[in-house]
């Protein structure tokens, strides 16, 4: 079924312009980072160190900023701006208030999965 889905989207994308297909991979990031940003409770450890999800958000948005031309698709938002830190290596990771973590780009991957569904049956 998710196979089935994701070749019906690819074929959907295909069939968009240019400049329509740019806008879809900006509305699917700018969801991935308010995904993040709207977590609650949650805590971002990037490099050791803890942050809350607005600040993971901001994070984000500026990693985008720097990677520029890199970052054409949600999925290389996820690998250049989601996964880990470029200069350590270091994976990101999310706990949740219940104590459970996940590492950032299982959580974006996730999140990116669900909205391309929801988009697939028509349901925004």
């Amino acid at each position: 079924m998710h196979r089935m889905i994701a070749a019906l989207i690819f074929l959907a994308l295909l069939a968009l312009p240019a400049s329509a297909q740019q806008d879809v991979e900006r509305q699917k990031i700018a969801y991935l980072i308010e995904s993040v940003a709207t977590l609650q409770g949650a805590t971002f450890i990037r490099n050791g160190t803890e942050y809350d999800a607005k600040r993971a958000a901001d994070h984000m948005r500026l990693k985008l900023r720097f990677a520029g031309s890199r970052v054409k698709t949600a999925e290389d938002f996820i690998t250049c701006c989601g996964t880990g830190s470029s200069v350590s290596g270091i994976q990101y990771t999310i706990r949740f208030h219940d104590g459970r973590t996940i590492d950032a780009a299982t959580f974006l991957h996730g999140k990116l999965a669900g909205y391309e569904a929801r988009m697939a049956s028509g349901a925004h």
